[in-house]
Parts: C-alpha cells; structure tokens; sequence
C-alpha cells in the first residue's frame, strides 16, 4: 500500500521526541515501510525517521507554537496558522494517490480540511477529548469523504464517545525487541516526559523524596513557567536529578538501569508510552490509576496502580516494588505491548478502508 501519514506540525519529529504522539507516528511509519510498505511522512521542517520518506512541508513548528497542548486547553488560538499549514500539508498530498492518509495531527483544521481530499482517511486521536476537536469530526462523518476514527484505548474511546463518534481502537505499541531489559533492579527511581502539568513531575519527585530514593527527571519545558516553578526549581538538591529529554534508545537503558519508573499522571492518559516502555525494560511503573495506565500495567504483577493524586500510597507502592518480578514486566510488554500486534492492526484497518480500486489492485 501507499500510505501517506499526517504527523502533528507543531514539533519536528525528531530525536529526543517532544512527545508520545510525534514516537508513534515514527515508529508507524518505520515498521510499516519495513512490511513493505510505501510510507510518506508529512512533517514540520527539520523532521527526519531513518529509512522512511519525509516530505517537508515547509511549515516551521515554531509558528505554530501557541497550539501546543496544554491542561485544560482549548483549541482556538493561531487558528488561521493552522489552517494555513494544514492547506499547504493536503495540497502535497493531493498530488500522489495514496491508499490511505491517516492523520495524527490534534488540530481541527486537519480533520476539517482531510474531508476533501480523494483517498480514504483515517484519525487517530492522541489526546482527550476536546469540545472544539468532537464538533469537527462530527462534521466530516457528513462530509463526502467520512473518515474512520480511532482511539488508543479503551478509556479514551469511552471518553470520546461521549462527544463524538469513534470506530475504532488502534492501540499504541512500542519496539519491545529493540528495548534492553534487566532483571536486576537498580537503585533510584525515573521519571520521563514533557515538564508540564498533565504528567505529574511534581508528584513524581514528592513520591521518590517520601520514600528516600533518588529520583532523575527526563524532559523538555513544553510548558516553561510550570517547568520552573515546579521542576527546575529543585535542580541541586539533594537526591533530585533533572535532565533534558534523551533519544529513546538512551532512555531505554536509563529505564531498564532503574528500580522503578514513576508515571503520575495529572489527566486521564490517553495510552500511557513510558509505562509500555518501561515494562519492555523489565522495570516496574508506579502510576495513577487514570486513563488508559489501568489497561497498560497489570496491578501487582507489572506495578502498582494508586488512586488519582495519591503520593503516600505511591509512595508505600514505591517501598513494595521490589516484590514485582522484572521478568513478567518484560513478558507482559512482549505479549500486549508490542509494535508489532499494532502494526497488523494498522495494517488490517488500511485494507479495510481503503478504496475499492486500490483494493483490487493489490488483489
């Protein structure tokens, strides 16, 4: 198949990635050009996944910087930004017949303006739900090209659903046979993602200071005023370690040197990508029982999950981890996290929508 992926424009996806959404769309589109796919990538300028074809559209990241998710956003501002990055992204694909364009990018212009393009469109929503988002997907289930709409999990289809229409789960998946795994613990304890409020950085080091443990950071300041108040600002004291954001490979080897991952989430995860990987790693995670995080770790085998905002019982969870076995963290990823399984599962939706003259020509 030829397949063109719309990747969020406003991060060039690149090495460390800014976050999960801009490592699924590589992974994607590695492992599917690896199947024998044809695999064109619409990006930001800068944006580079080895072995596949990125298309640069010529749209700079930093223009549109003000739609950058935040908690509790809303989508409104830089709107005709986005509108015009978006008409520059489907007027290049226009120009190839693709079997499918599956869109990644969580902007409305991108759902509104897909709905005119000829081949068959696919939506992966990354995010929660978002009134603004629901009313344009609505719409183009009306329009002539109605697309199919997918969730990564479970949790997050019930929450869209709500709102508007969702066909399908395509959940996420991460390179287990490519993440090193350990079956000693380490000593300190790690958490990984952006530095802003939805992911829990705070919680995270009040977790890892309650217990006693050393605790290393790893992000970016996607949301700098809460990076510094509540992040940066512990730079140098004791037992608190915070780094910038690592390529992935990098960072699978911190997790599987780690005793345990910490993931307390301030909003409901949509899928949960540093957990997945962690478990690949062999390390367990400690994480809020929000969201999808429930369905990524097995409670006692895998890690423990806490109520929401719970820092002593994540931290008594934190005491206990040792009496998880690395190994079953290691095996659970291999048997429900794996790129692979979402990859058949991309590969499966794609025959099944693309169009009946494609279709039979691949027959």
């Amino acid at each position: 198949m030829r397949i063109a992926i719309i990747a969020p424009l406003v991060t060039a996806i690149t090495e460390p990635q800014l976050g999960g959404s801009q490592a699924v769309v590589a992974d994607l589109a590695s492992g599917l050009q690896s199947r024998g796919h044809e695999v064109h990538v619409y990006a930001a300028t800068g944006s580079a996944i080895p072995g596949v074809t990125v298309v640069n559209t010529g749209v700079d990241a930093g223009s549109l910087a003000g739609l950058l998710y935040r908690h509790g956003w809303i989508a409104a501002a830089d709107a005709g930004a986005a509108d015009l990055a978006f008409a520059t992204v489907y007027a290049s694909v226009r120009q190839v017949a693709y079997d499918v364009v599956h869109n990644h990018a969580f902007d409305p212009p991108a759902v509104r303006l897909a709905s005119a393009l000829p081949s068959p469109v696919v939506h992966t929503l990354h995010l929660p739900p978002n009134p603004a988002m629901a009313a344009v997907l609505v719409d183009a289930r009306r329009s002539q090209n109605p697309p199919t709409i997918a969730a990564v999990s479970t949790s997050q289809l019930e929450a869209w659903r709500a709102l508007a229409p969702v066909d399908v789960i395509l959940q996420d998946g991460v390179p287990v046979e490519l993440i090193p795994w350990s079956a000693a613990p380490g000593d300190g304890v790690v958490f990984a993602g952006r530095f802003s409020p939805e992911k829990g950085a705070e919680d995270a080091i009040a977790i890892a200071r309650a217990v006693g443990v050393r605790i290393d950071l790893y992000g970016e300041p996607y949301d700098p005023e809460y990076a510094r108040a509540h992040v940066t600002s512990h730079q140098g004291e004791a037992g608190v370690a915070i780094h910038g954001g690592l390529t992935r490979t990098a960072l699978w080897r911190v997790m599987a040197q780690s005793r345990a991952v910490l993931c307390p989430a301030k909003w409901d995860e949509p899928f949960g990508m540093v957990a997945a990987e962690a478990q690949a790693a062999g390390t367990p995670v400690i994480a809020y029982r929000r969201g999808a995080l429930s369905e990524i770790i097995v409670d006692r085998q895998t890690g423990f999950l806490v109520p929401p905002d719970d820092v002593m019982g994540a931290a008594r969870a934190l005491a206990a981890v040792d009496t998880i076995q690395r190994k079953a963290c290691r095996q659970h990823a291999e048997a429900h996290l794996s790129l692979d399984a979402s990859l058949s599962a991309h590969e499966r939706l794609y025959e099944r929508v693309q169009a009946p003259e494609r279709a039979n020509q691949h027959g």
